[in-house]
C-alpha cells in the first residue's frame, strides 16, 4: 500500500512540475517543436542530464541498486512507434505524459487526446498477434543492450566502454547543451514583443 501512495505522490509532484514548466500546454510544445521557443527543450535536456549523472553516480558509489535498471529490447516496431509518437506529439501538442497532466489540470482538448491514446492502446492489444507475426517485434542489435557495460546489470554493452562512466559523460553533455542552447533557433528575437495568442 505504501508503494502505491508513494507512486501517486511522486506522480503528482512530477505532473505539477510538468505543468509549471509549460509541458502541458500544446502552444508551448508546438513552439519547441518548430524551434521558436526552446526553453522547454532546455528544461527537458537538463532533467535528462541531471537524472543520468545522479543515477550513474549513485550506482557507482552504491547508493542506487543496479538491479533496478531496466532495459527495453530494441526492435523495428520501437522505431515505427517512435515515428508515430513524434507525429502525434507534433499534431496534438501532447505526448502521453503531458496529455494526462493537461487533462488533470482541466484542459478539455487533453481529455480527447487521452481517450484517443487509450483507444489506440486497445487497438494495439487487439491486433497484437498480427504485429507479432509481422516480425516488427523481433529483437534487433542484440535485443536488451546498453551503450556501455554497466557492472552488475546483467545486460551486454554495444561497446566495451564502462557504462556508468559513459552515462555520466552523456549526462554532462546533455547538461552542457541545455545551458548552451539558445532560447530560440527560429522566429523573433527575445527582445521583440509577441502578438497576443
Amino acid at each position: 500500500m505504501m508503494s502505491i501512495i508513494l507512486a501517486i505522490a511522486i506522480g503528482a509532484a512530477f505532473g505539477a512540475v510538468l505543468d509549471r514548466i509549460g509541458a502541458s500546454n500544446p502552444t508551448v510544445i508546438n513552439k519547441m517543436l518548430n524551434l521558436t521557443d526552446l526553453r522547454l527543450a532546455k528544461a527537458i535536456m537538463l532533467a535528462i542530464g541531471l537524472g543520468s549523472v545522479l543515477m550513474f553516480t549513485g550506482q557507482m558509489i552504491g547508493l542506487v541498486d543496479v538491479g533496478h535498471m531496466s532495459v527495453k529490447a530494441a526492435y523495428a516496431g520501437v522505431f515505427l512507434g517512435g515515428l508515430l509518437l513524434g507525429g502525434g506529439w507534433a499534431m496534438a501538442g501532447y505526448c502521453p505524459g503531458t496529455g494526462v497532466v493537461a487533462a488533470a489540470s482541466g484542459r478539455k482538448d487533453a481529455l480527447f487526446f487521452v481517450a484517443g491514446g487509450l483507444l489506440g492502446a486497445a487497438a494495439y492489444m487487439v491486433t497484437y498477434p498480427m504485429w507479432k507475426a509481422s516480425g516488427l517485434l523481433d529483437p534487433i542489435w542484440g535485443g536488451k543492450v546498453t551503450l556501455g557495460v554497466v557492472p552488475g546489470s546483467g545486460y551486454d554493452g554495444v561497446t566495451n566502454l564502462p557504462g556508468d562512466i559513459l552515462g555520466i559523460v552523456l549526462g554532462l553533455a546533455f547538461i552542457a547543451i541545455a545551458f548552451a542552447l539558445p532560447e530560440r533557433l527560429l522566429g523573433q528575437p527575445s527582445g521583440q514583443a509577441h502578438p497576443a495568442e
